[in-house]
């Protein structure tokens, strides 16, 4: 099923999910904020909170310091919206971003837990990593599909002059 989530004017979309994608969605954003109200050091969520100064340990420490809170109320406001707003219906710009940055961070804890390579292995079925790897592979569908629906609202693309 395609069409999760579509524009339907100008800054405005519609979310349609399916109750057992809204369930999982669900219990994955309840899982998300947890973590992250438990703490942001863990080594899963490196990948929501990168480093400003990768090869200067000190600046990238005072970065942090100065930036992690505010990074941090961001992504859990953006977490509140997508719970508010799972059951479907119309949203507006900012609240499609705040999906946007929820399934994109779910969507890399779940890579990094996996550690998600370049080629996806391949899995039987009764393989225990097959359901997160199909539960990585939906995250990824969806956050397409909400990309492309604010993409709808961008400017087209000019020709630039060499």
């Amino acid at each position: 099923m395609r069409d999760r989530v579509r524009r339907r004017g100008k800054d405005r979309y519609r979310i349609k999910l399916p109750s057992n994608e809204q369930l999982l969605l669900s219990e994955l954003v309840d899982q998300l904020r947890d973590q992250l109200s438990a703490s942001t050091d863990e080594p899963h969520l490196k990948r929501l909170f990168p480093p400003a100064y990768p090869n200067d340990a000190e600046r990238d420490a005072g970065y942090q310091v100065m930036t992690r809170d505010e990074l941090l109320e961001k992504k859990l406001d953006a977490i509140e919206i997508v719970s508010r707003t799972m059951a479907g219906g119309d949203l507006d710009g900012e609240e499609l971003s705040a999906w946007m940055t929820t399934v994109n961070s779910m969507r890399l804890v779940l890579g990094t837990r996996l550690d998600v390579g370049e080629d996806p292995p391949e899995l039987d079925s009764d393989d225990p990593l097959a359901f997160p790897y199909a539960v990585y592979d939906y995250l990824g569908m969806l956050l397409f599909e909400v990309v492309e629906a604010l993409g709808d609202d961008l400017p087209p693309a000019t020709a630039t002059a060499n």
